[in-house]
């Protein structure tokens, strides 16, 4: 299972997380949180930055989110051009953890509004490729 099924553009095929893809083909989108000193990391990271410590577990973001900030992105970076244009998002979620993603294009423009409730989806795309992104809750 490599890093290069993530997502519509993949720009690395091995991760020291990969496991991260294996888990949005099973449905869930997840974290992970150092067990010495309890810091979360979205994206999932093995190393704890904060304490060094390499004891780090899963965990399901949760199943409910609150959008922080978002923005229009009108003109895509290399490799998502063609995306354009599309909602990125903030959000935090009610295990403790903050996440940025996308937006759903289902929710229209002028649904949009800070504070709403998100809960993260993951979204299967062609050659068996996987991303995960905020749809309203």
């Amino acid at each position: 299972m490599g890093f290069d099924k993530f997502g519509s553009v993949s720009f690395t095929s091995e991760a020291k997380v990969a496991d991260f893809v294996g888990y949005l083909e099973e449905g869930k989108v997840m974290a992970t949180r150092c067990k010495k000193c309890d810091v979360a990391y979205f994206p999932p990271r093995v190393d704890c930055s904060n304490c060094l410590s390499r004891d780090m577990e899963w965990f399901e973001i949760g199943s409910k989110g609150k959008l922080l900030t978002y923005t229009e992105v009108n003109y895509g970076p290399a490799g998502f051009e063609d995306d354009a244009p599309y909602v990125l998002a903030v959000a935090d979620f009610d295990r403790g953890v903050r996440v940025f993603g996308r937006l759903s294009r289902e929710i229209a423009a002028g649904d949009i509004k800070v504070g709403m409730d998100l809960k993260p989806i993951v979204t299967n795309l062609p050659d068996e490729k996987v991303l995960y992104e905020f749809a309203a809750a």
